[in-house]
């Protein structure tokens, strides 16, 4: 038990006082002649007045409850002290209109590919990647992630947060088209490196997915953008999204949709080279189960100890203390008003 305001126990000393004066305060009496000087002469001493002091115990007692129930006695019933393994990761992913490009065998057909997208069972690169990034958010509950959306220029859809319901609610809200046309591949890791730079933790992480290659002249190439990630110990892991074999569903002339073959444009070399420079490692995702592969890997990062908060809840028990000081109060005045009344 812990007492919120324990000085409120101060007031004890006065009435302390109190009570003794209480106790030998003598009410208001008639003296009548009695036995009572007799009995004394024969040897009988004064016994305690048990009228008197029943009540006098019972209203100490509520006053003392009173007093403590001021103090606020509380009782922890749940302490929560998580030494957690984390990291601080930013994502970047590519939103440039490649990436509603579909990655399937060449041995499917357009004619099943269209049924597999209107069922749901198949999915275009973007949404492929969301799923996958958001099942690598669910086994990593302890790290900070953030989530940059780029295509001509990034957009930090989310700081680095342990709140990975509203991370969540960010990427589900990805959509091709919403940033430009291009791919910039510097600006989401300089955003990164400005979103990392100052974190307290001994890991940093950017992963960084994209199928083209750098097509903005930005104020940093990617490699100046590598470079200053790896000045700040910020790690790169890159992910090349494409197959030969990919098709991207178009408007036909009749209002229609058809799939145009569409050839992988992400420059692997450069995704390499970014990724060797700051101690990372390139994967390169052909399709969903490549994307799987990939965030499976990544996930086996080395971790670093966190030491969170301590919580505690509280169960309050100053109600207790009023209550058992009214009851006690109000039982003194009934006996004394009834049993250990006194008449002359």
């Amino acid at each position: 038990m812990k007492l919120e305001y324990p000085w409120m126990l101060l007031l004890f000393i006065p009435y302390a006082a109190v009570l003794y004066f209480a106790w030998t305060l003598h009410a208001p009496s008639i003296r009548v002649p009695g036995l009572a000087p007799f009995k004394r002469a024969a040897g009988k001493g004064r016994r305690l007045n048990w009228r008197k002091l029943v009540p006098f115990v019972l209203f100490a007692l509520g006053g003392a409850a009173m007093i403590v129930a001021l103090a606020q006695p509380r009782e922890g019933i749940e302490e929560i002290r998580s030494k957690a393994d984390g990291i601080d990761i930013m994502i970047a992913v590519d939103l440039s209109p490649s990436m509603n490009a579909i990655d399937a065998p060449a041995h499917v057909t357009d004619t099943q590919l269209l049924n597999q997208l209107q069922r749901g069972t198949l999915k275009n690169r973007v949404e492929t990647a969301k799923d996958e990034i958001a099942r690598f958010i669910e086994e990593r509950p302890n790290d900070r992630i953030g989530l940059i959306a780029f295509a001509s220029l990034p957009y930090v859809m989310c700081p680095p947060t342990l709140d990975h319901a509203f991370l969540l609610a960010n990427l589900e809200r990805l959509s091709v088209g919403q940033i430009g046309d291009g791919t910039g591949i510097a600006s989401p890791i300089a955003s990164a490196v400005k979103r990392l730079k100052d974190s307290e933790a001994k890991s940093r992480i950017l992963v960084l997915f994209t199928d083209g290659s750098n097509t903005v002249n930005g104020q940093i190439s990617p490699r100046d953008a590598g470079k200053l990630a790896d000045t700040f110990d910020i790690t790169i892991y890159t992910v090349g999204i494409g197959s030969r074999h990919a098709r991207i569903p178009v408007q036909s002339l009749l209002g229609g949709v058809i799939l145009q073959t569409y050839p992988d444009e992400f420059d692997e070399p450069l995704l390499r080279e970014l990724a060797d420079m700051t101690g990372g490692r390139y994967y390169r995702a052909a399709d969903a189960k490549g994307m799987a592969q990939a965030m499976s890997e990544i996930n086996k990062l080395e971790k670093t100890s966190v030491e969170q908060p301590v919580v505690v809840n509280w169960r309050e028990l100053y109600p207790y203390f009023c209550w058992f000081g009214l009851g006690a109060i109000l039982l003194g005045f009934c006996l004394r008003q009834t049993v250990c009344l006194r008449l002359p």
